[in-house]
């Protein structure tokens, strides 16, 4: 019995002391060629997709992508979202600037300029934009991640790519840990841009025009250009909206329902910003708008403007952006954009000046997220927006039941006078100063030009001047309102030495000008001052002081 014992004691391995296993296995250090024999399939598309000879593609995409690899490396692109697999932000960098690169084929990028500037300015359009979709969020690399080695350094991200420095320290893999509660800040990916594009590029990019630089790092970067339009930008947001939601399908088939990437977040906040800058139910502080800004902050009227928003995101097809209002509230509060009221509670309750009974809203967390696309910056109202019922002392009747998000008139109904009594002339609620005379009428709305920057200077000027006289009480105005406008002689741009075929191509170019009729000339003639007059229509919204509820506007062309 004690010789069997002892066999068996004899048959087990004594325990290994020294070994350990890490639970977390880590990337291997494999590599830049190594890691692009994988993707293989998605470069030969590039290429056919980029046109060029073999040598010519090697100079100009290979080496970009090759430094691309170098600084992402195997990393995911998000913990447990899209693309979170190893390699993930090489793949989500490749198929966003091979989209791109396919949407400039239905772009002309210098379609102003003559055909000999065009031909040397449109290659290098597709190159930047090819670029600006590969490193549209390679500023993960400085916010999102912590990357060590196996000797436990970090990589500083700032200063060299991932490879490189795995190269050397001699490191043979590495390990991931992410940063937990990161916002995104995509003004990042600057910093990282110069380990991938060389200043060579960037000098062959601004060679003959000062605008697609500007262009690339304003999409890279995520500032938005509101003076001008980033078709650039607006390839690269449509091309990685489809790449994710793509991606997004692919893992729900594979792993159930996928979760709402943080990339909502910028599609969504450019949206309010363009609606905010174009729409003239978005002007604060007007009757029926859905902005209202007061002492105590921005308001939106919700879920009103999430309906806007749905509709614009829809006109721009952007992939996996069908949202209901309930489902864009649930994005803007994880993303810190909207303020709750409470706990529990997301929207406020507000009462502007002259409407009757209290609307829902939500609470931007700063003012300046919209007000910074506006030009002139709106003021404030002098008082208080949110709406208390304990702070109220005078008894209020009941308000009738309205829809959610409602707006009502901002003209008090009057209440019927008794016989004793003298009728009172309806007033705003907004509490203001004790002034001796209280029946004194409002100013007179001054008018004056807001017109684009981009603007011809001249044109500018002369247009200031005519729509100035519509503030001169003493002499008559050379301008007048109509239907679609503001019409403007023609003989107003010659009395101010502007040929009037450059005031009509420089309006047009800034969507400045009313076509009456979409097939016709832009000019119209009509009875002014007594005579037939030849003359153009402006578009009412880029005159302050006119309420554009008595005109029919039409939607405006982006230029």
């Amino acid at each position: 019995m004690t010789s069997m014992l002892c066999s068996a004691a004899m048959a087990i391995p004594p325990p290994l002391a020294s070994t350990y296993t890490t639970p977390d296995p880590g990337f291997a250090a494999i590599p830049v060629e190594e890691l692009l024999a994988g993707e293989a399939q998605l470069i030969a598309r590039i290429k056919l997709c980029y046109g060029t000879d073999s040598s010519t593609f090697e100079r100009d995409v290979m080496t970009l992508v090759r430094r691309y690899a170098a600084c992402v490396h195997l990393l995911p692109a998000t913990a447990d979202n899209y693309f979170n697999q190893p390699g993930g932000l090489l793949r989500l960098g490749m198929e966003t600037a091979f989209f791109s690169l396919q949407g400039t084929d239905a772009h002309i990028f210098a379609g102003r300029m003559n055909i000999t500037a065009r031909r040397q300015l449109e290659p290098r359009w597709r190159h930047a934009t090819f670029l600006a979709g590969l490193c549209c969020e390679l500023h993960r690399l400085m916010s999102h991640v912590i990357v060590t080695n196996d000797s436990g350094e970090t990589w500083p991200a700032f200063l060299l790519p991932l490879a490189d420095w795995l190269t050397s320290r001699g490191s043979k893999r590495y390990f991931l840990r992410w940063r937990p509660e990161t916002i995104e800040a995509r003004g990042l990916g600057l910093f990282a841009l110069p380990q991938v594009v060389s200043p060579a590029v960037m000098l062959y990019l601004s060679e003959g025009n000062t605008v697609i630089v500007p262009h690339l790092l304003a999409s890279i970067s995520g500032i938005p250009i509101y003076r001008d339009h980033n078709i650039l930008d607006e390839l690269v947001r449509r091309s990685l909206a489809l790449v994710i939601d793509r991606n997004l399908a692919a893992n729900a088939d594979r792993h159930g329902s996928p979760a709402h990437g943080s990339h909502l977040e910028r599609y969504l906040v450019d949206a309010l910003r363009r609606l905010a800058q174009v729409n003239a139910a978005w002007i604060p502080n007007r009757e029926k708008s859905r902005l209202w800004f007061g002492q105590d902050g921005l308001f939106l009227v919700w879920p009103g403007a999430g309906d806007d928003v749905h509709r614009l995101l829809e006109a721009d097809q952007l992939a996996g952006m069908r949202l209901a209002p309930e489902t864009m509230l649930e994005v803007f509060m994880a993303a810190e954009v909207f303020e709750a009221a409470a706990a529990g509670r997301s929207t406020w309750s507000i009462l502007p000046p002259g409407v009757k009974a209290p609307l829902e809203a939500v609470k931007l967390t700063s003012p300046s997220i919209l007000l910074a696309a506006m030009h002139p910056t709106p003021a404030a109202l002098p008082q208080m927006l949110e709406f208390r019922p304990s702070s109220t002392t005078t008894p209020q009747p009941s308000p009738k039941s309205v829809k959610s998000g409602t707006q009502l008139s901002l003209i008090p109904a009057t209440e019927p006078a008794a016989d004793h009594e003298v009728p009172i002339t309806p007033v705003d609620p907004t509490p203001k100063a004790a002034s001796p005379k209280t029946d004194s009428a409002p100013p007179s709305p001054r008018f004056a030009l807001q017109a684009p920057m981009r603007l011809n200077p001249a044109v500018r000027d002369a247009l200031a001047k005519a729509i100035d006289t519509l503030n001169q009480a003493m002499c008559p105005a050379t301008v007048c309102t109509i239907a679609q406008g503001v019409f403007v002689p023609l003989e107003e741009f010659t009395r101010r030495s502007v040929q009037p075929s450059l005031a009509m191509r420089a309006l047009a170019e800034t969507a400045l000008l009313v076509k009456p009729n979409q097939d016709e000339p832009p000019t119209l003639s009509r009875e002014f001052n007594g005579k037939v007059t030849v003359g153009i229509v402006l578009d009412p919204r880029f005159v302050a002081g006119l309420d554009l509820a008595g005109f029919v506007l039409v939607p405006q062309e982006r230029s």
